[in-house]
C-alpha cells in the first residue's frame, strides 16, 4: 500500500497520542427533551490482532455479515470479554487505492473523535489485510428502519430524539471536536441506532479535516450521495460545514416524511418538500403512516430547520449552532432574520435532479451528465447504493 507502511501504522498506535491526555472541550448546553451529559470520555483504540476478530466473528461468517458496500463488508462479532463490536473489513477484491486511502483515513479522523452521537472507533486491525473495529449498533441505521416496509412505521418521538442527536453530533464535529471536521456523506445508512435509538455518525472515509485558518476545501473528484450534495460541492468541489449542514437538512426531510432522498424519477427529497414549506403547509410532509400521532412544535420545528439547511446559497444557510437552536430551545423562532432578499429566493429554486437524464449503463450504473455545467461535470449514480461519483 502506497499511503501509509504497515510498520508506521503499529508505531501510531503504540504511541502515547499527548491531544488524549487533556479532557476533550464540552459542548453547548442545548436543552432538548432528553436528557444528555455534557462529558466525553477520552477517545480509546487499539490495534487488533487478525485472530482476536476473527474469532469474535466466527470466522467472518457470513451468517454475522451486516452491511456490504462497494469496497468493504461489516461483520458483527463478540470479543472474549462479552463487549459487541462491528468489524469492517476492506474487501480483498478492491485494488482502488483511493478507498484503501479513505479507509485509513477513518482510523486518522476517528482516532480524534469521542461524543455519544458519534460512533466510536474500538480500533484495527493490520494482519492479512484492513479491518475497523467499533463499537456494535444493535439497531442497525435509521435507513433500515425507515424504509423497510416490513416493519412498523417509526414513532415520532424516536425521529425527533434522531434528528436532535444527529444535529448534536454534526455540531460536536465542526465545532467542538479537537479538529474540525467535515464528515461529507451525511445521510440515514450513516446514522446507526443504538439500542437506546441513540444515533451515531458513522462512515468517514469522505471526512475532511478543516483547518481553523482555512475558509473551505476544493475537492475533485467529487464524492457523495445523490440527492445529498450541496449545490456548491456538486458544481465547482466547495467543501466546508455548510456542506454537511446541506445534507442534514435532506436528512431532516427524510426523517419528517418517510420519503427516501430520491425517488424512481429521479426526483429529490428537497425540491418536492421545499416549495410545500415555503407555503407554511407543513402537515403536508409529515410521513402518513404517522397519522396524527406527533407533536406540531416539534414538527414545525424540524420542519423550518430544514427549510433553512437545504437553501442553495450557503451564505443563507445556519450552522449547526443555530439549527440546534432552532429545533431544541425554548423560545419561539425569529424567522424574521432568516428571510432572504427576493433575489436569493428566486435562486434558489433552480437546483433539483428532476431534469437527470439515464444515457448510459456501466457495471450496474447508470451514468448521467448534470444539466448546470454538461460540458465539465459528470456524474454516475449507482441504483444500489445510491452513491455518485463525479469527474471534473
Amino acid at each position: 500500500m502506497r499511503y501509509i507502511r504497515t510498520a508506521s501504522l503499529k508505531r501510531l498506535f503504540s504511541l502515547r497520542r499527548h491531544g488524549f491526555d487533556e479532557e476533550l472541550p464540552r459542548e453547548s448546553d442545548f436543552s432538548t427533551t432528553e436528557e444528555k451529559s455534557d462529558h466525553f470520555q477520552k477517545p480509546t483504540w487499539k490495534c487488533f490482532s487478525y485472530e482476536e476478530i476473527f474469532a469474535a466473528t466466527a470466522g467472518f461468517s457470513s451468517d454475522n455479515m451486516v452491511g456490504k458496500g462497494g469496497y468493504a463488508e461489516v461483520y458483527r462479532g463478540v470479543l472474549e470479554d462479552g463487549q459487541a463490536i462491528a468489524v469492517k473489513r476492506l474487501t480483498k477484491a478492491t485494488n482502488d487505492e483511493r478507498k484503501e486511502k479513505e479507509f485509513l483515513t477513518e482510523i486518522g479522523t476517528l482516532g480524534h473523535v469521542s461524543h455519544p452521537n458519534v460512533t466510536s472507533l474500538l480500533g484495527c486491525c493490520i494482519d492479512n489485510g484492513l479491518y475497523l473495529v467499533f463499537q456494535f449498533s444493535s439497531k442497525g441505521s435509521v435507513a433500515s428502519l425507515l424504509h423497510d416496509e416490513k416493519l412498523p412505521a417509526m414513532d415520532w418521538k424516536t425521529r425527533y430524539k434522531i434528528a436532535v442527536g444527529t444535529a448534536r453530533g454534526l455540531h460536536y464535529l465542526h465545532k467542538t471536536c479537537p479538529r474540525r471536521i467535515i464528515h461529507r456523506d451525511i445521510k440515514a445508512s450513516n446514522i446507526l441506532l443504538s439500542e437506546e435509538f441513540e444515533p451515531k455518525i458513522s462512515d468517514f472515509g469522505l471526512a475532511k479535516w478543516l483547518p481553523s485558518e482555512w475558509s473551505h476545501h476544493s475537492i475533485a473528484p467529487i464524492e457523495g450521495t445523490f440527492g445529498h450534495l450541496a449545490p456548491e460541492y456538486f458544481m465547482h468541489g466547495v467543501v466546508d460545514e455548510k456542506t454537511d449542514v446541506f445534507a442534514f437538512g435532506v436528512f431532516l426531510l427524510e426523517l419528517i416524511s418517510g420519503k427516501k432522498p430520491v425517488d424512481g424519477s429521479h426526483q429529490s427529497l428537497h425540491s418536492w418538500a421545499k416549495p410545500i414549506l415555503n407555503r407554511g403547509d407543513t402537515k403536508e410532509v409529515i410521513d402518513p403512516r404517522i397519522g396524527e400521532d406527533y407533536d406540531v412544535i416539534q414538527l414545525n420545528r424540524l420542519a423550518f430547520a430544514a427549510s433553512l439547511c437545504i437553501r442553495a446559497s450557503p451564505i443563507w444557510r445556519p450552522t449547526m449552532s443555530e439549527v440546534l437552536e432552532v429545533m431544541s430551545l425554548d423560545e419561539e423562532i425569529d424567522k424574521g432574520k432568516w428571510t432572504m432578499p427576493d433575489e436569493e429566493e428566486d435562486q434558489d429554486e433552480f437546483w433539483g435532479f428532476e431534469d437527470l437524464e439515464c444515457e448510459c449503463e456501466c457495471d450496474d450504473s447508470s451514468c448521467s451528465t448534470s444539466p448546470h455545467d454538461s460540458a465539465s461535470t459528470g456524474s454516475c449514480y449507482n441504483h444500489k447504493t445510491g452513491s455518485v461519483l463525479a469527474v471534473i
